[in-house]
């Protein structure tokens, strides 16, 4: 559900409302009581991919991953998963070759 901007022309109160998409456009000011309300167009909000994998440029070159596992191997706990996602990471970036 979106987040809609309006405000009052009658005192310019201006606020936000969380709504759904299907309901009507509020017409009633909290502030004043005024039928001056307007709901304002904004820029929205934008998409947000989050993970690896998205573009070409997500995935690290192989002296990064190197660099990585050499250091990874240096603390006890995190060799294994240094070796676990190279080795997922490393198949990715074969098959975009």
């Amino acid at each position: 559900m979106p987040t809609y901007d309006y405000v009052c022309d009658g005192c310019g109160h201006a606020f936000e409302l969380f709504q759904s998409m299907t309901d009507s456009p509020k017409r009633t000011c909290p502030e004043c009581g005024k039928k001056k309300l307007r709901r304002l167009i904004g820029a929205g909000g934008a998409i947000v991919f989050k993970g690896s994998g998205f573009y070409k440029t997500d995935y690290r070159s192989e002296s990064y991953k190197k660099g990585a596992a050499a250091e990874g191997g240096k603390a006890g706990g995190k060799s294994e998963g240094g070796g676990k996602s190279e080795g997922g990471s490393g198949s990715a970036g074969k098959s975009s070759e």
